[in-house]
Parts: C-alpha cells; structure tokens; sequence
C-alpha cells in the first residue's frame, strides 16, 4: 500500500511538468504542435525498446536456469544479434527521417505576414517592430505581441554574448549569435501568454531573462500596434508632471528613450509605454508604482550584474518618477 503511494505521488510529480504555460506538451501553435509529435514518438520507440530489452534480458536469464549457457545453438543467437542491428538501423533512420520533416515543418513560411526583430541583452529583450505604410517602427522591451492565427517571423540577433531565444508552447528553441541573424517561425492558435526563457546560459541573471509572447485577436493586435507606435502619453498630474521633468534631469534620458520627450537614450529599454507591459526586469516583478519604485532606487539588489546603474534620487523624486513610469501606457 505504501509503494503505491509512492509510485502514485511519482507519476503526478512528473505529469506536473507536462502541462502550463512553459511546457513543450502544452502546444498551442503549429511549430509546438510538430515537435511534440516527435518528442512523443522518440519517447513512444524508446519506450518499445526498453521494453524488448527487459524481455529478452528476462528471457536469457531464465534460460540460464533451465540449462547451462553452452546448451544455447549458435544459429539461435546469431537470428537474435541479427534481428537486433537491423532494428537498431531501421529506427535511427525512421527517427532521423521524422526529425527531419519535423525540421521542415516548422521552418519559416515563404511569406510570413509579420516580421519582429528580437535582439538578446543581457538580460532582456530588445524587441522592434519595424514600420509600414500606416505605422512607424517602434521597440518594446520583453513582450511580444502577436496575431492569433497567422505567420510570425521572428529575426533573432545578439548584441553582447550567445542567448538562446524559447517559448516551449509555440515554437523550438533558437540561438542568437552575436554578428548573425538566426530565423524562427511563431504561430500561436488561439489567444494567451506564452512565457518564454532563454535556453543559453548567458551570464550572472540568465535565469531571469523571461519573455511574454501576448497572443491576442486581429482587431486587438491592430489597436495594440496603434497604440505602441504612438508617443508617450501620460496621465495627467502633479507628480507625474514632476516626475517627467526628475527623469529628463537626471542620467535616466541618456540610456532611455521616451518617444515625445528629449530622451533618446539607445543603451536600455524603450520606456515609452513601460506601464502598459505586465512585468519589468524581463520578467522578474510585475509592473507596479511600488516595483517601479524598488527598481529604480536599487536595481543591483533586485538583479545584481545588471547595467543599470543605480541614480542617486531624493525620496520625493522616487516617488515622481516611479507616477510617471507607471503612467506610461
């Protein structure tokens, strides 16, 4: 009784990683789809094997107690190791064959409808969108918004060292390589967060190097598009108004840009919309005045090796810039 609890509390403890919002068996796009059909097969061969193996392992051992090993015929066990190699050949090609076309499957499409360029920082994610016809270009920083139902083409670059770009739920993982741009197809079929990781240990913070892929319908892609194309637009008020000339004072508008004011800084995150993402660090805390507030008073104690320097501030211009961030939406 007390093994088969035990046996029972495995299993469920192994079951709870095959499903959420960070799971290669929890697929949700067509990219997803094709690898965990493979994944699925290789674990379903080895699996078939495995078992062969214990039976012919069990098979040998009882023989050897019904009679002396040198009793065996020699032809019986040359059919056996025979049998066994061209098995053997026969699955590695089968296996090889489905990788392949699993490779194909979730390849970028001849015309993606979209094309997003994501460029790995350590440690965050630089994302731009590029312009057209109706909108200009723009960069966010660690959220991804994408269309349900149609062809995404991410661009994957690296601006310092090798990161490695997954988001287990729609698609297979992708290095970025410093001085080359790598290719990844995105397509997710119905609406969610995705969260996403970086597979490439790539410094002090790797493990805090999350990324949201917001997969939402047309209509509401087309007005987030709109929306983050646009300059920044805070709310009204005192503090925020305080907190808009505290960050244009102090060495914040020389790393960050808010589209609208004088910063123009290129070496942080684009900040013109900052309060309107879910969380800031790259995942690390939601996006909150009060999180916004211990980010900026001490970034080195919430991620310690990051680039942010931490910028001497009275209590009061704390509390202002924090408003203001926050307002940006």
């Amino acid at each position: 009784m007390r093994a088969a609890r035990v046996i029972a509390l495995w299993a469920a403890t192994i079951a709870c990683g095959c499903s959420g919002n960070q799971s290669a068996l929890d697929p949700s796009g067509a990219p997803a789809l094709h690898i965990e059909h493979l994944i699925i097969g290789i674990v379903a061969l080895c699996s078939v094997i495995w078992l062969a193996v214990m039976l012919v392992l069990g098979g040998a051992l009882w023989r050897r107690r019904q009679q002396d090993e040198t009793e065996i015929r020699q032809r019986q066990l040359t059919v056996v190791v025979t049998a066994a190699v061209a098995a053997t050949a026969i699955m590695i090609a089968g296996m090889t064959v489905a990788s392949f076309y699993t490779t194909r499957g979730i390849g970028l499409p001849e015309k993606a409808s979209i094309t997003i360029t994501v460029r790995g920082q350590q440690w965050w994610w630089q994302v731009i969108y590029a312009g057209s016809s109706e909108t200009p270009g723009f960069q966010t920083a660690n959220e991804i918004h994408i269309p349900v139902g149609q062809d995404v083409h991410v661009r994957l670059e690296s601006a310092d060292v090798i990161h490695s770009f997954w988001i287990p739920s729609l698609a297979g993982k992708q290095d970025l390589v410093p001085g080359r741009s790598n290719s990844l197809l995105l397509r997710a079929e119905k609406p969610g967060v995705y969260r996403g990781q970086c597979a490439e240990f790539c410094g002090l913070q790797h493990s805090h190097m999350a990324v949201m892929v917001i997969a939402e319908a047309p209509a509401d892609y087309a007005r987030w598009i709109a929306s983050q194309s646009a300059d920044a637009n805070p709310t009204t008020g005192p503090d925020v108004a305080a907190g808009r000339a505290a960050f244009l004072a102090k060495p914040c508008a020389a790393c960050h840009t808010i589209r609208g004011t004088a910063a123009n800084g290129t070496t942080g995150p684009d900040l013109t919309h900052v309060g309107s993402r879910q969380t800031i660090a790259a995942g690390l805390v939601e996006t909150t005045r009060g999180s916004l507030a211990a980010w900026i008073a001490d970034p080195q104690t919430l991620k310690p090796g990051n680039n942010m320097p931490m910028v001497p501030l009275t209590s009061i211009e704390l509390q202002d810039i924090s408003a203001y961030m926050e307002s940006l939406k």
